[in-house]
């Protein structure tokens, strides 16, 4: 049994605000898609022009390093693909850094919140 709660954020190479439109819908798609392999449940996620806030609930077996490994990965190799003027822009879409913390005392439902509410500040 376990119960380890992570904040995760992570933003594109030079912090350029290109997670917009059609890049936001179909990078939330290919999270979603990630997450569901590995048994990482979507707890919320939250895009902005220029970074991503993920809480996750996971496995310490795993590793949550293995698990934003492959999202930045996939989600950089698929958007550059499908979307030319990110691929002229940037070298990489993502940065080689990411932040992540423990949620520690706060509940996930605290986190949670703090998520969704990130676009009104």
């Amino acid at each position: 049994m376990y119960r380890c709660n992570y904040h995760v954020v992570w933003c594109p190479k030079y912090r350029r605000k290109v997670i917009t439109g059609t890049a936001d819908d179909r990078l939330k798609q290919i999270i979603r898609d990630v997450c569901a392999e590995p048994d990482a449940p979507i707890v919320e996620l939250q895009t902005m022009p220029d970074h991503v806030h993920r809480p996750v609930v996971r496995d310490p077996q795993y590793g949550i390093h293995r698990l934003v490994k492959q999202v930045k990965g996939r989600s950089s190799r698929l958007l550059r693909q499908e979307s030319p003027h990110l691929h002229r822009r940037l070298p990489t879409l993502w940065t080689n850094s990411y932040f992540v913390a423990t949620a520690g005392g706060a509940t996930l439902e605290a986190v949670k919140r703090y998520v969704e509410n990130q676009r009104n500040v």
